[in-house]
């Protein structure tokens, strides 16, 4: 439960199996009326999946044979073969329909989950589940669920892009996501490096757009510049080389609250000791000792080394009739190890957490060991004794925790898992170890069972399924594990225990307990932040398990959501499959028409109903609707627009279109839709420039808005960062992997001469705005004394270079640069001690006349990341610092005079990200918006005032 490293924006996500792909742009749909199939016996229920296609998302209530013999899956893709007309899967083969494996429960029902494969290559969340019985060697099919494609028709299944350059794409893109906001200067004595990454090729994926996109799998991982992980899942388009989508694989607990004042944190309820241990156990499990966070004195399974010392290896869930086979949970001494190194890595030279005696002391109550190996043992005694689960992978696999990272050297105040261990931060200042509540460690355990079962992707609706079901069960097992009854008033809460100052309800991340509805509370937010609202739209579903679990009891509640997780649920799955699943699995598991009314009440109170989504309001003129693009921005000057554009199921590699930012007439399509990506449109009202990704390079694009001739005006080999356009000249920023650095880059599109703004690669440039022949940019270079920071004007018919007048021997921060009639507008930031805030200023071209349109502190001071302006008025874009996840931490506009007379005003209220803003004429400006669930192209021609 985190947050991804930047917020800025991109397109906010809807349901369905558009849940994820929303993160390529594409449109967010609903999911249509169940449909009965004409070949389905009465008493089943069949529900259509949608556009994508024509098998249903789920099947109950069946009684039929299992048509194949052998195995479980042989047996589930001879149903579904035996049963065509239903499903519509027409080549149920082992080479296209990959068994993922087989689970069997308590009764010994089976459930087969099956890959969907494409000519041999992997549907990305194709993934079909086929539930069966099993008695006197016979299986009996009583249903089926979860997302497989029919529409796919792919030409090829070859990539045009090499593994290497879609590597160095993909370390490419999330530079760029991981960069935007403000120059930052490195400290003294710092290298100027911005994040530190490396790709790997994971294989070839199809993206189930439409009639499927051929993509290359690249996880980039590594270091942000700010010392957070890195670990990136992305997808680059095999024939262009476009990043089409990513998206965050580190899964965290979440950021918590600043905390200030308050009362001591109260201690956690008294339990018995641990009783794990048992003579059962093998004779090397040594029961030992340690005081949990709270004071209380739980036993703790230990291993006893050969040099004499006890270590945190827990062996008791194994047996003395089976003492070599079974469970095996570790816990490791991480303290000093930077995060970065145990993000998808291990961390060279760690060892478990040892004692010289069966008692361990202060020094690993300290440091969050204790808790860690304690409710390390609590969460598998709660899979494995409530529903015969064993371990996170249910193959007993190792369990392994790191407890202690740190970031930079200081306090990392997190906790993630990363798909194959839990990591706990070490804490700091007004925080312990992030292992010290149980519900911490139960909720990052639980990622790892949700990834060993429904895998639901971490993004969207999808992701915050996920991260639901593991606050679900983290509390339902803290609960359990200290004896909290649900009456109390504080059980719901999540991450209440991690605080040395506030009082529990303070400290709290979240709490279950709430009254959170997606009418009212649902925020449309990008990929770029929370992975698309993974935590902040979180609480709507695990509310709603949570008044479930008060309705019918946590024994009853807990074996529905389990079920629903690991029998029903597949990866794409948004908010109305979800509660599809568990309602079913209510039903399946023999709840009363009452309780399973319960269930249906408890989604219907937190919003969860079909067309929800349509229920989300504006305050802003919506100029183009699910616009299916994402990352590419928009633009606009003189009453025009331009902005890239896919088609309605977003299979289409995207197009630049052009249209009147009024809102009259209809926009027009001025690129070539050719299969690669145009993207990063720039206009000034007369022509249109866009950047064209192709396998071989990417192209620059100039062309006439009067209809004239589209003319390829320059290119770069790699990667390019944003284009802008005013005039004869098309700036753009290219990334410099050697130096770490980006440049600004410059061509006349009359002449087509290309150059640097400044030809030292050792200086980096960035943020560029244009004018009458003049580019403005940030700039960052090396002194004697460290690095410095500042905003430069070019002339580019001179070459002679003007500085604005920003104290370089303060600044720590410069943001995006607006040249405007008769001056330049920009962000600084001259305080690293605040907590984020940058002053906008502005002076006049020859660097006169300097005047602050909002300070850095005090009355009107704003969160600026980053700004456009017209001759008019300067539009900011504000990004608070993450201290929790909600609407306010979103980025939202403000604007203010060139003058800055009557401060700055917010321009919408509108929930939901507000991105990518472009001042037109007058105090007008376009932005993409996420307030609908989708990503629309809005406007508004003045501020909303106060919101």
């Amino acid at each position: 439960m985190g947050r991804s490293a930047d917020r800025r924006g991109g397109i906010p996500v809807g349901q369905g199996v558009a849940v994820l792909l929303a993160a390529a742009g594409l449109l967010v749909t609903g999911i249509p009326a169940a449909q009965a199939a004409t070949d389905t016996p009465t008493a089943a229920s069949v529900a259509a999946q949608g556009p994508e296609t024509e098998t249903p998302s789920l099947v109950t209530g069946l009684r039929e044979e299992a048509a194949g013999t052998g195995s479980a899956a042989d047996a589930a893709r001879g149903h579904l073969k035996a049963n065509q007309g239903r499903y519509r899967i027409a080549d149920t083969s082992a080479k296209d329909l990959a068994s993922l494996g087989t689970t069997t429960d308590r009764s010994g029902g089976e459930t087969v989950r099956l890959q969907q494969r494409y000519d041999g290559v992997d549907v990305l969340g194709g993934q079909y589940v086929v539930r069966m019985t099993k008695q006197d060697g016979r299986r009996t099919v009583t249903g089926t669920s979860g997302s497989y494609f029919t529409a796919l028709k792919l030409d090829t299944v070859t990539p045009e892009v090499s593994e290497e350059t879609a590597v160095a794409r993909a370390v490419d893109a999330v530079s760029a996501q991981l960069g935007g906001g403000l120059l930052k200067a490195p400290d003294r004595g710092g290298k100027a490096a911005g994040a530190r990454l490396s790709g790997e090729a994971r294989g070839v994926t199809i993206l189930p757009q439409g009639t499927g996109v051929l993509t290359r799998h690249i996880t980039v991982a590594g270091t942000a510049a700010d010392g957070s992980p890195v670990r990136q899942e992305v997808y680059i388009d095999a024939h262009s080389g476009f990043a089409v989508m990513q998206y965050s694989g580190i899964k965290t607990f979440g950021t918590p609250r600043t905390a200030s004042g308050g009362t001591a944190a109260a201690a956690a309820a008294e339990t018995t000791a641990d009783d794990t241990a048992t003579s059962a156990v093998p004779s090397y499990v040594v029961v030992g000792s340690g005081t949990r966070y709270n004071g209380q004195k739980t036993d703790l399974n230990l291993y006893k080394y050969s040099d004499g010392t006890y270590q945190m290896l827990d062996y008791g869930f194994r047996t003395a009739e089976s003492p070599y086979s079974g469970a095996l949970l570790k816990t490791y001494d991480a303290r000093g190890r930077d995060v970065s190194t145990a993000s998808g890595a291990w961390p060279g030279g760690i060892q478990p957490f040892s004692s010289a005696t069966p008692e361990f002391g202060a020094d690993a109550t300290g440091a969050g060991a204790v808790d860690a190996h304690w409710a390390a043992n609590k969460v598998y005694a709660y899979y494995k004794n409530h529903f015969g689960r064993k371990g996170l992978d249910d193959r007993d696999g190792f369990i392994n925790s790191l407890v202690g990272v740190t970031a930079n050297g200081g306090p990392y105040n997190n906790a993630f898992w990363d798909g194959s261990k839990m990591v706990y931060g070490q804490g700091g200042g007004d925080y312990r170890a992030f292992s010290a509540d149980a519900d911490v460690v139960g909720h990052e355990m639980t990622h790892g069972v949700t990834e060993h079962s429904a895998a639901l992707v971490y993004a969207g609706q999808s992701g915050a399924i996920n991260e639901a079901i593991s606050d679900y069960f983290g509390n339902a097992i803290d609960l359990e594990a200290n004896g909290q009854s649900m009456d109390d008033p504080d059980a719901g809460l999540l991450g209440e225990d991690l605080c040395t100052t506030l009082s529990p309800r303070q400290c709290a991340l979240r709490d279950l307990d709430n009254d959170m509805t997606t009418q009212k509370d649902f925020v449309g937010v990008t990929y770029r932040g929370d992975n698309g609202g993974v935590h902040l739209n979180s609480p709507i579903f695990s509310g709603a398990l949570w008044d479930m679990r008060h309705a019918l009891g946590g024994d009853l509640s807990d074996k529905i959501v389990y079920r629903a997780l690991t029998a029903y649920m597949t990866p794409l799955d948004g908010f109305t499959e979800g509660r599809a699943a568990v309602v079913a699995a209510a039903e399946e598991l023999g709840a009363t028409k009452a309780q399973v009314k319960s269930v249906q009440n408890a989604f219907a109170e937190h919003g969860i109903v079909d067309g929800w989504e349509s229920k989300l309001g504006v305050d802003t003129d919506t100029l183009l609707s699910k616009v299916n693009t994402y990352s590419t921005g928009v633009s606009a000057a003189n009453g025009v627009y331009a902005l890239s554009r896919s088609n309605e199921d977003g299979s289409e590699p995207y197009s630049v279109w052009t249209g009147s930012a009024d809102g009259r007439g209809t926009a027009t399509r001025q690129s070539a839709n050719n299969g690669n990506y145009n993207v990063y449109p720039a206009t000034d009202g007369k022509n249109v420039a866009w950047a064209e990704y192709a396998s071989d390079g990417v192209k620059f694009h100039v062309r006439p808005l009067s209809g004239g001739v589209d003319k390829v005006v320059a290119g770069v080999g790699a990667n390019v960062s944003g284009l802008v356009l005013k005039g004869d000249i098309l700036a753009y920023v290219v990334p410099d992997p050697y130096y770490g650095l980006q440049h600004v880059w410059y061509t006349d599109i009359r002449t087509g001469e290309t150059s640097q703004v400044n030809k030292s690669y050792a200086i980096a440039t960035a943020l560029p705005s244009v004018r009458d022949g003049k580019i403005a940019y940030a700039k960052m270079w090396a002194e004697s004394d460290g690095y410095k920071l500042g905003v430069e004007v070019f002339d580019t018919a001179t070459g002679k270079t003007t500085p604005m007048p920003v104290d370089k021997t303060r600044t720590v921060g410069i943001g995006q640069t607006a040249l405007t009639d008769d001056g330049v507008s920009w962000i600084e930031d001259g305080d690293a001690g605040d907590t984020g805030q940058a002053a906008v200023k502005r002076a006049a071209l020859d660097g006169s006349g300097l005047t602050t349109l909002t300070p850095e502190s005090g009355d009107g001071s704003l969160y600026a990341y980053s700004l456009t302006a017209s001759d008019d008025a300067v539009t900011i874009t504000t990004l608070p610092p993450a201290t929790s996840w909600d609407n306010a931490t979103l980025p939202k506009l403000y604007q203010i005079a060139l003058d800055g007379r009557g401060g700055a005003q917010r321009l919408s209220c509108n929930r939901g990200d507000q991105a990518y803003a472009t001042a037109d004429t007058g105090r007008r400006v376009l932005w993409l918006d996420g307030t609908t669930g989708h990503t629309d192209l809005v406007k508004r021609d003045r501020p909303a005032g106060r919101c």
